[in-house]
């Protein structure tokens, strides 16, 4: 037995340095283009006056930095936050 445990031993260690096969990068399903926010982070330091309208098939949340908002996730809304003093937006982001 005391043979045995060395071989098995020597053997785990080489399964481990095995070539790995590179996979595909994955597109993250909830990502920033899901709710198009890599579209409108232009606006980000700029007021919220100059949004555009919010078009008919895609879900907002237009509100303050301190503002009550639902803890919901929603992978498909985008969520414009802004400063509520000065209407300057401080993020865009998917949620």
């Amino acid at each position: 037995m005391k043979t045995l445990a060395p071989i098995l031993g020597a053997a785990s260690l080489m399964a481990a340095c095995a070539p790995v096969e590179p996979t595909a990068p994955t597109t993250p399903s909830d990502g920033p283009t899901q709710c198009r926010a890599d579209q409108y982070q232009r606006y980000v330091g700029r007021n919220r006056s100059e949004l555009p309208a919010k078009p008919a098939n895609e879900n907002w949340r237009v509100t303050c930095t301190t503002c009550p908002v639902t803890m919901d996730y929603s992978p498909s809304r985008l969520n414009i936050l802004y400063e509520e003093r000065t209407g300057i937006i401080r993020e865009v982001k998917c949620g």
